[in-house]
């Protein structure tokens, strides 16, 4: 089909697409709100022929990065989050902040299909010039968060958005890697439903640092109060905190706005807290030394998978497991043996 263009205007569209990838960097810098969606576009994209560029653009905004403060927000599905990011958001926005929301949805295992609805539940948000708001699909990857949204972080600071919200799918492991790429981890919970007992079990309490009882109006706010005592005896079983800083747990009534603003408060208390005791920037060192194993880690996992030869080999082994002639175990370490032999032979 393309053989029927005028040459003319084909060269013109070559031209224009050179050109446009030659300033995208640029415009990201500008912040231009459509140089960064194509940016991000191009991070998440699975075309090898991409990825050099992808590695071009993330070295070239890291002078550029670092600025903002970095808030993870997870809790179940329900709890409000869409709800309360909105109210948040329009409130730093009055402030004068520039915000990116970075909103990650489930992808189903079987379909592979994704709702990406966060725009649609933020309705308000998403209109204002000051806000950016990217809803990317979970994938396959650690704990439903996007593999690439590290990167997107980067992006983001780049094109001078100086608070970067990360919402999790408030399922699985997703809160881990949340914490591992943010300043400040924020839960939302529900009171009257049982959560709060559920909460006090799970790990999550000791990552969060501050709890923030939602929906805390009309007939919930008895209820609400409750569960923001439990959570407080709760959260002294806990050892002290590397940041020294002490969880707190508010009500908050996201629909009514109401205590929205001493979230932030409490934000800018612990950048302060943290930068005075040298938590904040060596944690974001450490951050990037768990982001390089990790990358280094599914790089290895890919060259592994991906040898043809070692394709061939892993179907005989399972052959054998299946007929059990050999164990996982026995089979795992054969596999490797071999694989070892693959790269002493080159």
């Amino acid at each position: 089909m393309n053989n029927h263009i005028n040459p003319k205007y084909k060269s013109s569209l070559q031209k224009r697409k050179s050109l446009s990838t030659k300033n995208l960097l640029q415009r990201l810098i500008n912040g231009d709100k459509v140089a960064l969606s194509q940016s991000i576009t191009l991070i998440e994209s699975e075309q090898k022929k991409h990825q050099k560029l992808v590695d071009k653009l993330i070295t070239s905004s890291l002078p550029h990065s670092g600025q903002s403060i970095r808030i993870g927000i997870t809790g179940v599905p329900g709890v409000g989050k869409s709800t309360f990011i909105e109210a948040f958001g329009k409130m730093l926005i009055r402030k004068g902040k520039r915000i990116a929301v970075l909103a990650v949805d489930p992808t189903s295992s079987v379909s592979k299909g994704s709702i990406l609805g966060d725009k649609t539940r933020m309705q308000s948000l998403v209109n204002e010039k000051n806000a950016f708001i990217r809803p990317t699909a979970s994938g396959s990857s650690l704990g439903g968060v996007a593999r690439k949204t590290r990167e997107n972080i980067i992006l983001c600071e780049a094109a001078g958005y100086d608070v970067i919200l990360v919402e999790t799918v408030g399922v699985g492991q997703s809160e881990t890697a949340v914490h591992s790429m943010t300043d400040f981890f924020l839960l939302l919970k529900l009171a009257g439903a049982g959560d709060e007992l559920q909460g006090i079990k799970r790990g999550i309490i000791e990552m969060a640092d501050v709890i923030l009882i939602n929906k805390a109006d009309g007939e919930n706010q008895k209820a609400a109060k409750q569960a923001q005592m439990e959570f407080k005896r709760a959260l002294h079983l806990y050892p002290e905190k590397q940041s020294k800083w002490a969880p707190k747990v508010k009500c908050v009534s996201s629909l009514n706005n109401d205590g929205i603003g001493k979230v932030w408060d409490m934000i800018e208390s612990y950048k302060n807290k943290t930068i005075e005791n040298g938590f904040f920037h060596q944690n974001r060192f450490e951050q990037q030394k768990f982001w390089l194993y990790d990358s280094l880690n599914q790089k290895l996992k890919q060259n592994f998978y991906d040898n043809p030869k070692l394709k061939s080999k892993l179907k005989t082994y399972l052959t054998q497991i299946e007929k059990q002639e050999i164990s996982s175990f026995k089979a795992a370490d054969e596999l490797y043996k071999y694989y070892l032999d693959l790269l002493n032979a080159k």
